[in-house]
C-alpha cells in the first residue's frame, strides 16, 4: 500500500539528526518513508502505513499545541511506539506531560520502562529487577517526586542496604553518617538531577525526603509515603521481609535490584532472590524485569552487559560438559569402568588388545 500525506510546517524536525527517527519508524513499522518536495510518501502493509500516518498526524497536532521534545525524548518515544502496537505518539507524550517534574519530564525510553512506570502507577508494590543503567532507580525516584509534588503522598523514604562491595565501612573516616553517605550517594544524585538543589535541601532538612540505610526501617509503619528500596539484591532474607511489611496506608513501595551484582557473603542468600520466589503469586504487587535492551546509559554499557551474560552462559555450559564427561568415565558404582583381572587389578593389556 502507498499513501501520500501533506508536509506540515517544521515536519523536518520529526526526521531527526541524519534521519535517525525516520530509520526507527522504517525499521520498527516495516514501512518506507520518502520525503518529496510537496509530500511524504509512505509504503508498506496497510496496517503499518496507517500507524506511520498516525505518527505524523500526532506529531503535527502536538507541535500545534506547543509541545516540545527534549533530550532525545522523541527518538525514545518512537522506539517504544514501534515495539508496542497499542502505543501512540500522543498517548506517550500526554503520559510524560502528566508526570512532569518541572525541570524534567518522566519519559520511559523502552517498552519495559513504560511497563515499569505504569506498574508503579497502578500497584502499591513493584519490584524492578534488571542490570545497571536500565533506569530502575531513576524512574522510581522520579515517580516518587511526582507523587510528592501532586500531594498524593506526604513524604519520600529512600533506603539502601549498606553492604560493602569489597570495602569495609569501619575503615572510612568520620561519623556513622559520614560512613553511610557514600552508599546513599546515587539516591542524592537522582534527587538533585530532578529538583532544584535548594528544594532538595529543604525537603531533606524537614524530613519530607528521608534517605537512610535499610536497618533504620525496623519497627516503623510508613503511612502516606512513597518508599524506595534500592540495591535490594544486597538485602538479607530478614531485611527484605522486614521492609515489605513496613508498608502503611496510602503508601507505595518500589524495590529495585540487579541479581547479577550481589555483594552479600556467600553464606547469605539474597533477600531479593527469595522475594521473587515467595511473592510472585501475591495479588496487588508485580515484578518488572529489565534486560540489556533497556540500558539508557552509553551504548557500550549494553554491549558490556551482553558480553558478561554470554560469558556466564559459556562458563555454565563448560561446567556441565566437565560434569557430564566425569560421569561417563565412571561405572554406576563410581569407580573405573575398565576390565579387571581375576585378582581385582586392571588388566590394561587385555583392554589394549580389545
Amino acid at each position: 500500500m502507498k499513501k501520500s500525506i501533506g508536509i506540515s510546517p517544521n515536519i523536518e524536525t520529526l526526521f531527526g539528526t541524519r534521519d535517525e527517527n525516520v530509520r526507527v519508524l522504517e525499521d520498527g513499522l516495516n514501512v518506507t518513508i520518502d520525503l518529496r518536495s510537496n509530500a511524504i510518501e509512505l509504503e508498506g502493509a496497510a496496517r503499518d502505513v496507517v500507524r506511520a500516518e498516525q505518527v505524523f498526524a500526532d506529531y503535527e497536532s502536538l507541535q500545534r499545541s506547543g509541545y516540545s521534545f527534549n533530550n532525545g525524548d522523541l527518538n525514545s518515544m518512537l522506539r517504544v511506539l514501534t515495539a508496542d502496537p497499542t502505543a501512540t505518539l500522543r498517548g506517550l507524550a500526554d503520559a510524560g506531560r502528566q508526570r512532569s517534574l518541572g525541570r524534567r519530564m518522566v519519559q520511559p525510553k523502552s517498552v519495559n520502562q513504560r511497563r515499569y512506570v505504569e506498574a508503579i502507577e497502578s500497584h502499591d508494590m513493584v519490584f524492578g529487577v534488571g542490570p545497571a543503567g536500565t533506569g530502575k532507580t531513576y524512574l522510581a525516584v522520579a515517580m516518587a517526586i511526582s507523587a510528592l509534588l501532586a500531594k498524593r503522598v506526604n513524604r519520600i523514604i529512600l533506603a539502601r542496604p549498606a553492604v560493602e562491595a569489597g570495602e569495609r565501612l569501619g575503615f572510612l573516616p568520620g561519623t556513622l553518617q559520614d560512613k553511610i553517605d557514600p552508599y546513599l550517594r546515587p539516591l542524592y544524585d537522582a534527587l538533585y538531577d530532578m529538583l532544584d538543589p535548594e528544594k532538595v535541601d529543604r525537603y531533606l532538612e524537614k524530613n519530607v525526603i528521608e534517605i537512610a540505610p535499610i536497618a533504620f526501617m525496623r519497627g516503623r509503619t510508613l503511612n502516606d509515603s512513597f518508599v524506595i528500596l534500592d540495591e535490594a539484591q544486597n538485602t538479607t532474607s530478614e531485611q527484605m521481609k522486614m521492609f515489605v511489611t513496613r508498608l502503611g496506608f496510602n503508601s507505595k513501595a518500589v524495590i529495585t535490584g540487579d541479581i547479577t551484582q550481589i555483594d552479600l557473603p556467600n553464606a547469605r542468600r539474597s533477600g531479593l532472590l527469595e522475594a521473587i520466589d515467595i511473592l510472585k503469586r501475591v495479588e496487588g504487587l508485580t515484578f518488572v524485569h529489565f534486560d540489556e535492551a533497556d540500558v539508557v546509559r552509553h551504548h557500550l554499557v549494553q554491549r558490556i552487559i551482553r558480553a558478561y551474560d554470554e560469558h556466564k552462559t559459556l562458563v555454565a555450559e563448560q561446567q556441565m560438559l566437565l560434569v557430564a564427561g566425569g560421569k561417563s568415565n565412571e561405572s554406576p558404582a563410581g569407580k573405573s569402568a575398565e576390565p579387571k583381572s581375576p585378582q581385582g587389578t586392571t588388566d590394561r593389556s587385555t583392554a589394549a588388545a580389545e
